[in-house]
């Protein structure tokens, strides 16, 4: 059951803290305006910035911040539902799971499905925003993609011409090739869980469901039979495989995209399993007559038996046909220029601005500057390395040394995590406009999804609810309000959340 309905190799870890020398001392019952003098002694408080630290567990009713609007879909173990954010009218999928009717193994994949989510920040992977619980129920929610599946577009115009598939297959290899390198295996890729963002004729799409999804380490394989039967590869039947299985996916639903048909068909899944592991298909006509000789030979190097001689997404991305059906997008120097001039003031500054990169702005207005994130991203790993930036500034300066300068200070204001690359989301804080991230109507919707009990004002509790994975002391959090709360009476009004976020960007014109 899908989680939108209708719509650096690293391990995966807890987030880490690094916090500096404090110039002020504050017990744990104080009030965090409640000292005059400390409003004149800085105070550094750092942390690391990413989406991943507003996505923790709450508990409470759900239904205090969300309206139901309908049930998209029903599975053994509960439903999806559309709803609506109530102070924001932000629309969400809400993946509603039953505690009754799930077993240990089942929670722990439920766990695992949200750790790895919350952590992945591309384009094309479906973003987390909460996760709450109650006596009776866990809920996921996500980001309400409305395009419908691609399976359904499929199933609407037959087949794709090449261009629009490669395309499509470009925009799942790239996002399956960011989670590998991050050891990250979905295992259950179909055009079910590939999602169209809107109805409109252009959209993107996104990858959603990550409860089949494992994490694995060194050269270990795995062993659990899991995933649609038609997208299963051979090894995953014979109960051995790694990230290799979801390029033969991949490559079954690239197959289909193009003919109509999946490539392996049986009367059972029996059958249907003897000839996955035959690794025999064909091109049949009339379906492929016209269909490249480029198409079909990546096709075979995706839907090779064995996987070590099984092409990677990577090299995938890298084929010729990939490359032939690719539109040359050219890459805005002057927008270049104006990132070069952008730096954060602080984690607290860094972290909003991510709130509303993620959860507030559409997927629409990220459309252009994704364009230019992909153009830059050459070895489409999902992240901006420094020599990847390097290409680009040498572009459009002589300098060498100018472009170096350029580039580092680049990373010190924008790298807010700390991963020695430019993610996705860092890069929209640092590339988008200032009327994009800062209209009043989007500081007034960010000011809410902080503003939980609708009051007018954000607590300090608030706060901490909604940064909750920043993890960080009680001293931390006095130090990361009062840069908020800038008259010291230990709640934070519009006026002062706006304040501290315009005069931010002022500084950066």
């Amino acid at each position: 059951m899908g989680i939108c309905g209708g719509q650096g190799n690293k391990k995966m870890s807890k987030l880490t803290i690094e916090t500096k020398d404090q110039t002020r001392t504050t017990s744990n019952n104080e009030n965090p305006g409640s000292s005059k003098q400390s409003r004149f002694v800085k105070q550094i408080t750092d942390f690391k910035v990413d989406p991943s630290i507003f996505v923790t567990l709450k508990k409470g009713d759900l239904l205090n911040s969300y309206k139901i609007d309908q049930v998209l879909g029903e599975g053994t173990y509960g439903k999806v539902s559309l709803v609506t954010q109530k102070g924001t009218g932000f629309q969400r999928a809400m993946k509603q799971i039953r505690k009754d009717k799930i077993i240990i193994e089942q929670k722990d994949n439920m766990i695992q499905e949200v750790s790895i989510l919350k952590e992945l920040d591309h384009p094309n992977i479906v973003n987390i925003y909460e996760l709450y619980e109650d006596e009776s129920f866990y809920y996921i929610i996500t980001e309400y993609l409305s395009g419908g599946e691609l399976f359904e577009k499929i199933n609407e115009i037959d087949h794709f011409n090449e261009t629009i598939a490669a395309g499509y297959m470009r925009k799942i290899l790239e996002a399956v090739n960011y989670c590998h390198i991050r050891n990250i295996v979905h295992r259950d890729l179909k055009p079910e869980n590939i999602i169209f963002e809107s109805k409109k004729a252009h959209s993107s799409l996104k990858i959603i469901d990550f409860g089949t999804a494992k994490q694995i380490y060194d050269s270990s394989k795995l062993s659990q039979r899991i995933g649609t039967p038609y997208y299963i590869a051979p090894e995953v039947i014979n109960k051995r495989y790694d990230q290799k299985c979801d390029v033969w996916s991949c490559g079954v639903i690239l197959f289909i995209m193009l003919c109509g048909y999946p490539p392996f068909n049986g009367q059972n899944q029996q059958e249907l399993y003897q000839k996955i592991q035959s690794g025999i298909f064909s091109f049949d006509e009339p379906e492929w007559g016209d269909i490249s000789i480029d198409a079909k030979n990546l096709i075979k190097k995706m839907l090779i038996i064995d996987p070590e001689k099984r092409i990677s997404a990577s090299e995938a991305l890298r084929d010729d046909w990939m490359i032939i059906n690719q539109k040359d997008k050219k890459i805005n120097s002057k927008s270049l220029e104006k990132l070069a001039k952008f730096h954060s003031q602080s984690k607290l500054k860094a972290a909003i601005m991510q709130l509303i990169t993620t959860q507030v702005m559409s997927n629409s207005e990220k459309k252009k500057i994704q364009t230019q994130f992909k153009k830059i991203d050459v070895n489409k790993d999902g992240t901006l390395s420094r020599e990847e930036l390097l290409k680009c500034y040498r572009e459009i300066y002589d300098d060498e040394v100018k472009c170096q300068e350029i580039v580092e200070n680049l990373f010190q204001q924008a790298d807010v995590n700390g991963s020695n690359q430019i993610d996705y989301t860092e890069f929209i804080v640092a590339f988008a406009k200032k009327e994009q991230l800062m209209a009043q109507n989007k500081l007034e919707k960010a000011f809410r999804l902080f503003d939980k009990d609708g009051n007018g004002s954000i607590s300090k509790q608030e706060l901490q609810e909604i940064m909750g994975g920043a993890q960080l002391s009680e001293v931390e959090w006095n130090n990361v309000f009062n840069e908020l709360d800038l008259n010291g009476d230990g709640i934070v009004n519009f006026q002062e959340f706006t304040e501290m976020l315009i005069k931010n960007a002022n500084e950066q014109e």
